[in-house]
């Protein structure tokens, strides 16, 4: 389990997570990210720095982002990392990760705009920071109340659900 003073690096992506309303033709774009808003209001003490990577959807998400996505968790001091990204391509960058080794690093999003009332946005970025403090150093992706091994999930769009998978 990390030191108390041990910070936690959050990189910002966008994805849903980060969604803001953008017109009368109820269409919706990632906009700044409002991480640090919710961490403030969950009154997370830890030391934590944010850091945005990209703002995209993460079906708009290519090789190169997610290149500069792995590029940043290397370069970064922090050994546990945070990543919010949108859940459509998540498992994608998970698997851009997979040879960095020594960090725990922890994917996470939300399947509604943190933004919404009814957003699982807070309860999942906790469930990222309880995460990145006990897992042992590896790649996973926290949603739903669940922590997965990024190598063993799935999203499940009909379930509207990450699920684990078998083998």
């Amino acid at each position: 389990m990390l030191s108390p003073d041990t910070p936690i690096l959050l990189l910002t992506t966008g994805g849903t997570i980060d969604k803001v309303y953008f017109d009368a033709l109820s269409d919706y774009k990632v906009g700044d990210t409002v991480m640090a808003r919710l961490l403030d209001i969950a009154r997370v003490r830890r030391p934590f720095r944010i850091e945005e990577v990209t703002r995209k959807d993460s079906l708009e998400l290519v090789d190169a982002d997610r290149a500069l996505i792995r590029e940043r968790v290397i370069a970064a001091a922090e050994d546990h990392v945070i990543i919010t990204h949108g859940t459509d391509t998540m498992t994608d960058t998970a698997r851009a990760l997979a040879d960095v080794s020594g960090k725990t690093i922890v994917l996470v999003g939300a399947l509604a705009p943190a933004r919404f009332g009814e957003s699982d946005a807070s309860f999942n970025l906790g469930m990222a920071f309880a995460a990145a403090q006990v897992a042992p150093p590896g790649i996973y992706i926290t949603m739903s109340g669940s922590v997965f091994r990024a190598d063993r999930v799935l999203k499940d769009r009909a379930a509207g659900a990450f699920v684990p998978i078998d083998g």
